[in-house]
């Protein structure tokens, strides 16, 4: 089952190496070139809505209180990498569906 590589693997074998890399450029520009405090958009909802109306409570209260900024990153960032887990099986799960079902049919 040793084959050589054609010309057409080798292409698009180039094409996803520069692809991930150009997603990874994009991923750093902004943390060299970018310079300023980088906020969610929770700090800056509470900010504009308290600029409007300065006596504003809120409805509730959080649930967890992360005790760090970066305990609260960690948290965000886990949420984020089990979400694009989740996609990526589903993704794949479909994919090798299809792929079944063409064979099936040759």
């Amino acid at each position: 089952m040793n084959q050589k590589p054609t010309k057409n693997h080798q292409s698009i074998s180039r094409q996803n190496w520069l692809l991930a890399g150009a997603v990874m450029v994009l991923a750093a520009f902004p943390l060299v070139f970018v310079r300023g405090e980088y906020g969610g958009a929770d700090d800056q909802a509470k900010k504009a809505i308290t600029e409007i109306q300065p006596d504003y409570k809120p409805w509730f209260n959080h649930l967890f209180e992360p005790a760090s900024g970066e305990i609260s990153s960690l948290l965000f960032a886990s949420q984020a990498a089990i979400g694009a887990g989740v996609v990526g099986y589903v993704i794949g799960l479909y994919k090798g569906r299809s792929q079944r079902q063409k064979s099936d049919d040759e």
